[in-house]
């Protein structure tokens, strides 16, 4: 007993005072994933280029027309709210329509969100704050655009304007700082252009695959397929409730933010 006993303070002192010490090439073997087998790559390999080369499935043709996929949905081109309504009450949108073909967002009317909801999906959206310089940090031309009506990227005035990183403009709020801040100059209009891959749920509502992100800030990588932890909350943790498929919300801060939104379309994925 004497001997157990003092072999668990040794142990115990040493686990204290030791400083952490690399892992050894067989502790690696033994905890790094499988290396990765693709199965139809195994087994005797081609020898003329035609056993690697397929017809089909045909692949579908997308044309480009004013930058707009010919299959994407359109879901503001500036002249109405047909697509859209007041998150609160699913009632019409109380938001400004511009005469250059842009919305700005009415100070404390609510949130709005798309009529359809949609899974993965590819969103572009192009957004500005006002020219004049109203209040400072997170109350400077704050909005967002929720992906799945749960999943905010962070839409921010942010030149000359520190806030706390994983909030700032192009963040996916409270979980992945950006890469880099690619602004424009305010009162400029900015692009965003999301790729975002839904979670998946199994039958117990437990989530086994995390949603990602992508984002391109003005045609720069800012997200590079991140995953979603769960929602993105203002306080507390991430909640990861099972869902399906929701609609596109864009933020009202209450706070005069001032932001306006142009041009946005979706694709389906």
């Amino acid at each position: 007993m004497y001997k157990l006993v003092l072999g668990v303070v040794l142990t115990v002192t040493l686990a204290c005072n030791v400083k952490k010490i690399a892992p050894t090439e067989e502790q690696l073997e033994t905890t790094v994933p499988p290396a990765i087998i693709h199965g139809e790559h195994l087994g005797i390999a081609p020898t003329t280029p035609e056993e690697t080369e397929y017809y089909l499935p045909k692949v579908p043709s997308v044309t480009v027309q004013n930058s707009i996929p010919s299959d994407a949905i359109i879901l503001f081109n500036g002249k109405n709210f047909d697509h859209w309504v007041q998150t609160v009450d699913s009632t019409s949108v109380k938001w400004h329509l511009n005469n250059d073909g842009s919305m700005t967002v009415a100070d404390k009317t609510g949130n709005i969100q798309t009529k359809q909801d949609f899974g993965d999906l590819q969103l572009h959206l192009e957004w500005r704050s006002p020219k004049e310089i109203r209040k400072k940090e997170q109350n400077r031309a704050n909005s967002g655009v929720f992906i799945n009506g749960l999943y905010e990227i962070q839409i921010l005035n942010n030149h000359d304007n520190d806030t706390y990183v994983n909030g700032q403009v192009g963040a996916v709020y409270k979980q992945h700082i950006p890469l880099v801040n690619a602004s424009a100059p305010v009162g400029s209009w900015n692009s965003y252009d999301i790729v975002y891959r839904a979670p998946i749920f199994n039958r117990k509502g437990e989530k086994i695959t995390a949603g990602t992100i992508t984002l391109l800030h003005n045609g720069v990588l800012v997200q590079d397929h991140v995953p979603l932890k769960g929602t993105t909350e203002y306080i507390g943790w991430p909640k990861n409730k099972a869902h399906g498929k929701g609609p596109i919300l864009l933020q009202d801060h209450k706070d005069n933010s001032g932001v306006s939104f142009r041009n946005i379309w979706v694709r389906a994925l």
